[in-house]
């Protein structure tokens, strides 16, 4: 079972620092390569760049009302979120479909559909 993990990449578990502004604040988050890279596809699906996305994750959770005290873990766990939504099936593989073009609240009840096809999500991309 090890084997599977201990042979990775190195470069995964390095950590690297990105510095973004949020709201004018200069903020710097530092996490493993492997999250980074995740999260890069996540906000490719949507046509954003990281800093892009990860303001607006910041945005959207301040006005669910969530405290984000911690927001590095935050990011580490959409990021893990995300693969388990594909894992699930709930969200493509294709990234070439945009999350936003999926039904969050049908995916939060748990009710699965027919994920979007690329023809239908280049239409929500315009």
């Amino acid at each position: 079972m090890c084997k599977l993990f201990i042979n990775a990449d190195p470069e995964l578990w390095l950590s690297r620092t990105h510095s973004l502004r949020i709201d004018g604040m200069v903020t710097s988050v530092r996490m493993e390569n492997a999250f980074w890279q995740v999260l890069a596809e996540l906000a490719e699906r949507d046509g954003m760049n990281l800093p892009q996305m990860i303001t607006r994750l910041y945005h959207e959770s301040i006005d669910a009302g969530h405290d984000l005290g911690n927001f590095t873990s935050f990011l580490r766990v959409c990021a893990l979120r995300y693969l388990e939504l594909q894992l699930s099936g709930d969200v493509p593989r294709d990234t070439r479909v945009p999350i936003a073009s999926l039904d969050a609240d049908r995916i939060l009840a748990g009710k699965t559909g027919e994920p979007p096809t690329p023809d239908v999500v280049s239409k929500a991309r315009h």
